[in-house]
């Protein structure tokens, strides 16, 4: 019988894909619960079979309003308590950097082994607590420290396998970003697919809902909006190339083998890049605050409307062509 192991991802699209090798790996030798938002039932089928789902949107991932504690749904974390406590796990863990309250339920469901990267006293929640990997290194770093520590390796972030890109089908250009803060304005994205019709090249623009009605006042008449996670990926698998923001969408298209080009605006490349191996990007406008986690001090993030048009068409120009 395989041990128990749970793991606690309960942030953002891209954090959790960004899993995707550690948790195929980790499934081989464990019988693998899954903490994380409730779209992972989504992605289970195709990224890892083999894990079970249990879905909880935690309160303290809200941007705003997150200590709130009046408005937290205790009842329903009471409930999951109980059922995290029923699962009698072997073995806990979180790769989220310095996080006391990932750190505080692997405690509180009684872990026998509790792995992490401790910060701000949460050391006393984990009885295996990792050194933290290098400040420049990329968040999947975090996932191959936690591998090594139970004694498999997950291979370099260069090596990692991805299926073949395919060299038919549209370029998937997506809008959104789970943060306003991270989406380069929309007429420049109107210029760059024109551009790209204008090349020859059949594009598909999806957006998120409330972007919608502004692409179908731009007169964008194939939009699609996709609302779940399933609807996302039928639209990733008709693509050769993928161009966004710094978003999951991305990090979805490259585990499904679609090369994938980033408008970055307040995070860095080397910790959020796609790790597919034809990723590119553009860094976006400098900023002497930047990382800044999407609290932009600015009444506008310069970092993505200082990036004009014409700072972006050129590396996808030389991305695409790298494609053949």
């Amino acid at each position: 019988m395989k041990a128990k192991l749970l793991v606690i991802e309960l942030w953002g699209l891209g954090d959790l894909v960004i899993a995707t090798p550690f948790l195929r790996a980790v499934a081989e030798r464990y019988a693998v619960t899954l903490l994380a938002k409730p779209y992972a039932l989504e992605l289970q089928a195709r990224l890892w079979p083999g894990v079970q789902v249990v879905p909880f949107v935690a309160p303290w991932t809200a941007f705003t309003g997150k200590y709130r504690l009046w408005s937290w749904p205790w009842w329903e974390m009471r409930r999951l308590l109980r059922r995290l406590l029923d699962g009698h796990f072997d073995v806990g863990l979180s790769a989220r950097w310095g996080d006391p309250r990932d750190h505080l339920w692997l405690w509180l469901v009684r872990a026998k082994l509790r792995l992490g990267f401790p910060r701000l006293g949460s050391r006393s929640f984990l009885n295996h607590p990792l050194e933290q990997p290098a400040p420049t290194a990329h968040r999947y770093e975090y996932w191959r420290a936690l591998g090594r520590a139970l004694d498999f390796a997950l291979p370099a972030r260069d090596a990692v396998p991805f299926p073949p890109a395919r060299t038919t089908g549209h370029l998937f250009i997506h809008t959104g970003a789970g943060q306003a803060v991270r989406v380069w304005p929309l007429e420049r994205y109107r210029a760059l697919a024109a551009r790209l019709r204008a090349a020859g090249h059949r594009v598909q623009v999806a957006c998120d809902p409330d972007q919608q009605a502004w692409w179908q006042r731009a007169g964008e008449t194939a939009l699609a909006t996709p609302h779940s996670v399933n609807e996302l990926l039928a639209l990733i698998d008709g693509a050769r190339a993928f161009i966004g923001n710094d978003s999951g969408p991305g990090h979805l298209a490259a585990f499904c083998g679609v090369p994938t080009f980033t408008i970055f605006g307040p995070q860095l490349p080397e910790w959020f890049a796609p790790l597919h191996p034809r990723a590119a990007w553009n860094e976006g406008r400098a900023c002497p605050f930047k990382p800044c986690s999407d609290y932009c001090r600015f009444a506008q993030p310069i970092c993505m409307t200082g990036l004009e048009e014409e700072n972006v068409w050129p590396a996808v120009q030389e991305f695409l062509r790298g494609l053949g």
